[in-house]
C-alpha cells in the first residue's frame, strides 16, 4: 500500500496527465447526468454510468504511471 502512495506522489508523463484530465471531464460529465434532477431517458442514464466508472478508472490507472528518465 506504501508503494503505491509514494507511486502516486511521483511526476506523471505528459500523455498520462491528458489521459487524467479526459477521464476527469468524463467523469464529471457521468456525474452530472447521473444527479440530474430531471428525467432522463434509462439509455442515457446508462451511457452517463459507463462513462462515470471509465473516467474514474482512467483518472485512477493514468496517476499510478510515473516518469522515468532512466
Amino acid at each position: 500500500m506504501n508503494n503505491v502512495m509514494q507511486r502516486m506522489q511521483e511526476p506523471t508523463p505528459s500523455f498520462f496527465k491528458k489521459i487524467r484530465n479526459i477521464g476527469l471531464v468524463l467523469g464529471a460529465i457521468g456525474a452530472a447526468i447521473v444527479g440530474a434532477p430531471v428525467a432522463i431517458p434509462a439509455l442515457l442514464v446508462k451511457i452517463a454510468g459507463y462513462l462515470l466508472v471509465a473516467g474514474t478508472v482512467a483518472g485512477g490507472v493514468s496517476q499510478t504511471a510515473i516518469k522515468n528518465d532512466n
